[in-house]
């Protein structure tokens, strides 16, 4: 079968519709992977063609074998993604004679006549269930074990990930992939005078603590905040970079309750293009979440030779390699025993920054790409 793959191109159809229209929160995590894969997807002739289903097919290289499917549907709203990729993505995949069918996010279609492969990043819906909707949890709960059991292939963004699904829904490990995500090329250190500038621009300090990512309890901001607290440097902020995600409030009342309103900086959602400017102006990142599905601004931050304190849970200790200092994710004083070390002592930050930039380099988006294109092909032989 092998070799009539290479002889006669086959078809991948892409569901893509999880890729943000609008700036804004839903333009982290699974946005940046899904434009990324889908943009280091290797294109060799006689080798795959790719029928990419997505209304935002701006942010895709328009390369050869890659062919685009809108919809005038407003899928950017969850139950109209839904009805289009439980009834309608089905049809257009039989009327292209599609050979397989990959869903980027969670849920392949239930009334399918085409294999699939479903591509999980996390499972904190079953890990953190009260902090979904009952609804949302529901479906993805119910949906997401479905799709997996039912998949040719299912692929995870971390060996913690693929650990993880192999558990819960009872799948063997061997039909479990990882395709780690990578780190675009534009996170890398910057010229001092560069970040200078940047740093009277945002009127930022000499020194403060970043935090990246959308507010919602998964983080652990607060814990991240009352371990700020605790540090005595009384000119020292912590910036959190990110979109306003759910229950969020708690967080706002946490930065109240302990006074610390000129301290704490909510910078909200930044551009793609900025986002490594704030990496490098920063002294540490800070990443406190009780669950990840990877973390990529832990490897974001180390390609930009910044160091990395983060949570010793889920896949973050893969992420951050030997690079980082980990801590409980409940221990908010080893937390700010850990900030106050970095920012005190010169040589540890200095020999985390170098080992944080030889380990982000085992993060590459065209690595990503490769394995991805390499699943496909071994699936299709395997059909």
């Amino acid at each position: 079968m092998g070799s009539s793959i290479s002889a006669v191109a086959k078809t991948v159809g892409i569901n893509a519709h999880l890729l943000a229209t609008e700036a804004g929160y839903r333009r982290a995590g699974i946005h940046v992977y899904i434009s990324q894969l889908l943009n280091h997807l290797p294109q060799e002739e006689g080798m795959l063609k790719y029928h990419i289903f997505t209304n935002n097919w701006q942010v895709i290289s328009p390369m050869a074998g890659r062919r685009f499917h809108r919809t005038r549907l407003p899928t950017q709203r969850p139950i109209v993604r839904i009805f289009w990729e439980q009834v309608l993505w089905p049809m257009a995949a039989a009327r292209q004679k599609l050979d397989l069918l990959h869903s980027l996010a969670f849920v392949t279609p239930m009334i399918n006549y085409r294999p699939t492969i479903v591509t999980v990043y996390d499972l904190s819906f079953i890990h953190y269930p009260e902090r979904f909707p009952p609804l949302q949890r529901a479906y993805l709960t119910n949906q997401t074990r479905r799709s997996c059991i039912h998949s040719r292939r299912v692929v995870t963004i971390s060996e913690s990930g693929r650990q993880d699904v192999s558990q819960y829904f009872g799948l063997p490990l061997e039909k479990i992939d990882v395709v780690h995500p990578g780190v675009e090329s534009t996170f890398y250190p910057r010229p001092a005078v560069e970040v200078e500038a940047f740093r009277r621009r945002e009127q930022l300090p000499n020194q403060f603590v970043l935090h990246v990512g959308t507010l919602q309890p998964r983080k652990n901001i607060s814990l991240l905040i009352s371990a700020f607290a605790m540090l005595e440097q009384p000119e020292l902020e912590l910036v959190l970079v990110g979109g306003k995600g759910w229950s969020y409030q708690e967080i706002y009342d946490k930065v109240a309750e302990l006074g610390l309103e000129r301290r704490v900086r909510f910078a909200g959602y930044v551009p793609d293009d900025e986002l490594p400017l704030w990496y490098n102006a920063a002294s540490v990142l800070v990443m406190a979440s009780v669950y990840e599905g990877f973390g990529m601004p832990v490897a974001q931050a180390m390609a930009c030779g910044i160091p990395v304190i983060t949570a010793e849970t889920s896949s973050l200790p893969e992420a951050a390699g030997g690079a980082a200092r980990l801590f409980e994710p409940q221990d908010e004083m080893a937390l700010a025993e850990h900030m106050a070390t970095v920012l005190d002592d010169s040589q540890i930050a200095a020999k985390m920054r170098q080992q944080g930039l030889i380990q982000a380099q085992n993060f590459s988006w065209q690595q990503a790409g490769q394995k991805m294109a390499a699943i496909y092909q071994r699936t299709l032989a395997e059909l």
